[in-house]
């Protein structure tokens, strides 16, 4: 912690044996627990305390959510989220979001795959629009039975399909919690 300053009380030896106990029992440190307490009494301060502009609606990067979970699975965590090219702490809030809001998130490479897509679909609106204009200017176009249509029917019908699948996929992956890989 770059950022980070020094906070400290004086207390009895006694009320010390027993925090030091509380935090072992807890799999803290002394350190770790007195820092959480003092992050839970800040978060129910008011911003009139805390003599903040800040309103309760606000959200910070400070408004942070613990979450304790088994070894095990903290294993899968890291795996999922590596898999996703993400942090462990950012591949679960947006699980949690996507949950509550009932989204399906596309990960990075899902998304740039889509962007692809749209730019393949745009020129092959480019190229009807040329092949419209000729046709409204009177030319000669080829007819629609011609392999330059037929080309360009395939290649809408596949990007139709493979966007479809991968729409798919990313929702099977969420729910999944692993990408399909193809």
């Amino acid at each position: 912690m770059s950022d980070g300053t020094h906070l400290t009380t004086w207390v009895t030896r006694e009320t010390k044996e027993r925090f030091a106990a509380v935090a072992r029992h807890r799999g803290l440190s002394d350190s770790a627990l007195l820092k959480r307490l003092v992050e839970l009494m800040l978060q129910g301060a008011g911003a009139e305390e805390m003599g903040t502009p800040e309103g309760p609606d606000r959200t910070t990067r400070g408004s942070r959510l613990t979450v304790r979970i088994r070894p095990d699975d903290q294993l899968l965590l890291r795996e999922r989220a590596a898999a996703r090219g993400m942090a462990g702490s950012t591949y679960v809030s947006v699980l949690t979001r996507s949950h509550l809001r009932g989204l399906a998130p596309l990960p990075k490479a899902e998304w740039l795959t889509l962007e692809k897509i749209v730019t393949e679909l745009s020129r092959l609106g480019r190229n009807i629009n040329q092949i419209a204009r000729a046709a409204n200017r009177g030319e000669r176009v080829s007819d629609p039975e011609s392999n330059q249509f037929r080309a360009m029917l395939k290649i809408c019908v596949a990007l139709r399909d493979h966007t479809k699948g991968l729409l798919q996929a990313n929702a099977r992956s969420w729910q999944q919690g692993y990408e399909d890989q193809k």
